[in-house]
């Protein structure tokens, strides 16, 4: 018996991303803007939501991180849409035959409240990943003024994602 390319069916991947509040910069998270007194300081808009979904994606795809594929030296990035990131990490996932199974993100925030952005924010994803709404999962926590995120320093997103395999494994016996 010989098994000859056996493609695996499930891959996962994971990551984090922080970034500290600054004056004078807009609040962007999934793509929302969302009015607030402080913006998210960074290379790019700083979108935590997007840069964690990204570089999960990448995780999973066993191709680095974030800083690998755009790194942050790079002008051709600075103050760029974060969106254009999850457009790339898509269209390679899709050339290594691979799609969403889900992904879940989990925000941390002291301020300001999420409640009526998350659906949005959701919208905006699983359109960019050419994705069912259901397939994407979005929660927000406060930090109880405890750390960084409760004395309302900056944001910090966690995400996982589990791709699923758009073709058949290839095994002949």
């Amino acid at each position: 018996m010989k098994i000859k390319s056996a493609r695996r069916e499930f891959r996962i991947g994971q990551s984090s991303d922080v970034h500290r509040f600054e004056k004078g910069r807009k609040l962007v998270l999934g793509g929302v803007n969302i009015p607030f007194e402080y913006g998210l300081a960074g290379h790019s808009d700083a979108d935590v939501v997007y840069h964690a979904t990204a570089e999960a994606i990448i995780g999973a795809l066993g191709l680095g991180d974030m800083g690998t594929l755009f790194p942050d030296t790079d002008s051709k990035y600075l103050n760029i849409d974060s969106s254009y990131f999850i457009k790339k990490v898509y269209e390679t996932m899709k050339q290594n035959k691979y799609e969403i199974n889900n992904l879940d993100l989990e925000i941390h925030l002291e301020k300001p409240n999420l409640s009526q952005y998350k659906i949005n924010m959701r919208d905006n994803i699983a359109i960019l990943l050419k994705t069912n709404v259901e397939n994407i999962n979005i929660k927000a926590t406060r930090g109880e003024g405890l750390g960084f995120i409760g004395r309302q320093e900056g944001i910090r997103c966690e995400a996982i994602v589990l791709l699923k395999s758009i073709t058949d494994p290839i095994i002949k016996l």
